[in-house]
């Protein structure tokens, strides 16, 4: 008897899935992230400068994170899962509003807000509500090898260690998503690339007219009303269509 395949959704997400929960993000065309300019919060040279700064600006990211709630777009994905497909979500955000939606495969390629790492050796991580009451990073916080902790997010000028990791689970996939994201980030922009020959991929976005590359179905919605009906289309038919 031939065994069924469980279909394989790999859904790349970006700032604008999580701005419809309340969350600001770094954009582009100004260069600013919640009105600091990105050389000053977001690099290992600001790290080195002026580690106080950088702390107080992702705590206040991290207090935003915990204050804000998955919307329907973070909903409708882990709702996917749970009617039999399989979902994996390679996401640029930081925050883990994914995971407490319900997604139980993702992966973060720029780090995760709400856990903090060596400086001294990357593998070492922590939870940063297990570092401290105020559920911070100070001066003075150390790992179990006596160097300062910093927060665990991938800062500009730094490599992406778990690129490789994505560039493999979308060379899996049936189908690709593209919600909330051009993709412009690099390395990020060349996921695309490794995708099968022939597997569809939708692009949602309210720009995703202008923004769809050759051969993706652009699909002009915000994330929380566009993947909840793509989604329901799926689950009422039980397989991806084209």
């Amino acid at each position: 008897m031939t065994e069924t395949r469980t279909p394989h959704l790999v859904v790349l997400t970006g700032a604008g899935i999580s701005a419809e929960s309340g969350l600001k993000t770094f954009r582009d065309g100004d260069g600013l992230w919640e009105n600091h300019r990105v050389e000053d919060v977001a690099t290992p040279a600001a790290w080195h400068r002026d580690p106080k700064t950088v702390l107080r600006f992702y705590d206040e990211r991290r207090e935003q994170t915990r204050r804000a709630h998955p919307n329907a777009a973070h909903r409708a994905l882990a709702e996917l899962e749970q009617a039999g497909f399989r979902v994996s979500v390679v996401t640029q955000n930081i925050d883990d509003l994914h995971e407490r939606a319900g997604s139980r495969s993702v992966l973060h390629l720029h780090g995760e807000i709400l856990m903090a790492r060596s400086t001294a050796d990357d593998n070492l991580r922590y939870p940063v509500d297990e570092i401290s009451a105020s559920g911070s990073i100070a001066l003075g916080d150390l790992c179990d090898k006596g160097s300062q902790l910093r927060p665990d997010v991938v800062w500009f000028g730094e490599s992406v260690p778990r690129y490789a990791e994505a560039c493999e689970l979308v060379a899996e996939a049936d189908a690709l998503l593209v919600v909330g994201t051009s993709l412009a980030v690099m390395p990020a922009a060349l996921l695309l690339d490794q995708a099968p020959f022939g597997a569809p991929c939708w692009l949602i976005d309210p720009h995703a007219r202008e923004l769809a590359p050759p051969g993706v179905t652009p699909v002009s919605e915000p994330a929380s009303r566009g993947v909840p009906a793509l989604t329901a289309s799926w689950v009422e038919r039980g397989s991806f269509d084209a």
